[in-house]
């Protein structure tokens, strides 16, 4: 069993469904699951999906206050 946190109870959505959910191109986020830096997904054989918890979280994780916000809690004022 994975100490994981356990996968909601919200419908799941395909990439074309999580593209529309983030506003983001479906190219976007399958580019981001190459090369990292996108929200976690499932993946089942060759489908892959999106928890809508996941998207929440990820989308929280990049919210900025000013265009030289770079994340860092730090620098914040």
């Amino acid at each position: 069993m994975s100490s994981e946190a356990p996968i909601s109870t919200r419908p799941k959505m395909r990439t074309r469904q999580a593209a529309a959910y983030t506003g983001l191109a479906k190219s976007t986020l399958e580019k981001l699951r190459v090369t990292g830096g996108g929200c976690r997904y499932i993946r089942i054989g060759r489908v892959v999906m999106y928890d809508p918890d996941d998207l929440d979280n990820w989308m929280a994780a990049h919210r900025r206050i000013s265009t030289s916000d770079n994340g860092n809690p730090s620098n914040r004022r």
